[in-house]
């Protein structure tokens, strides 16, 4: 079993939290989490670079000079790519980079990438955070109390109007982003060092994993 402490907004220890591996997967499957990173990075890329062939690029297709007794080498077009400004040969073309994952891959590297939050250490739950009205100095004061310097990503339970405020407060702080535990995926995770979770968030993606099981015999 992993613990994860809770804190108050003024970083106060309220407790510990219980993570039992076995609701994660039991295991960190790194290869998994390596594609899956690669295939989410793949998904971001516009896919827009391109270069000119010698089909495409300006000039005549005239032949400069005939082919023999100019004592030149033999040229038959300006758009020759060993000429300057010639057509690019292999250049980059536009191309869809996107690339399809699981369901069940896309939720198994997301386990693997939480339970080595957990397992190092890495996570932590707040309680009390929620604001009158978008706050920065707010959110500030709590992660320095709580004594995260690092990136920090921040779980709130759903994306309702107590976790915009907080994302409003947080989206100018460098390093910290906010996102509901439902849109998690592996790559947000690994790619900040913290984690940081809403109790309320924290309960409900134990709940997700816990009942999850139960869930599936019923079905059949």
């Amino acid at each position: 079993m992993f613990e994860v402490i809770v804190y108050d907004v003024a970083g106060k220890q309220l407790g510990k939290e219980q993570v039992d591996p076995a609701w994660f997967g039991g295991i960190i499957r790194r290869r998994l989490l390596h594609e899956a990173a690669v295939i989410y990075q793949a998904n971001k890329r516009a896919g827009t670079h391109d270069t000119k062939e010698r089909g495409e690029v300006a000039g005549s297709k005239k032949k400069p000079w005939k082919q023999k007794h100019t004592g030149r080498a033999r040229v038959g077009t300006k758009r020759s790519p060993i000429w300057r400004h010639g057509g690019i040969v292999f250049g980059p073309t536009p191309r869809d980079h996107s690339r399809d994952l699981p369901k069940q891959m896309k939720r198994a590297a997301l386990d693997s990438a939480l339970l080595s939050k957990f397992k190092d250490g890495e996570a932590a739950v707040v309680e009390g955070l929620k604001l009158e009205k978008p706050r920065t100095a707010t959110v500030v004061d709590a992660l320095s109390a709580i004594g995260i310097k690092e990136s920090v990503l921040i779980g709130t339970e759903k994306a309702d109007a107590e976790a915009r405020k907080v994302w409003l407060s947080a989206r100018n702080i460098p390093h910290v982003h906010t996102l509901p535990v439902t849109d998690f995926n592996a790559l947000d995770v690994l790619k900040y060092r913290r984690l940081l979770f809403t109790r309320e968030a924290f309960r409900a993606l134990v709940k997700s994993r816990t009942e999850a099981p139960a869930a599936k015999k019923e079905g059949k």
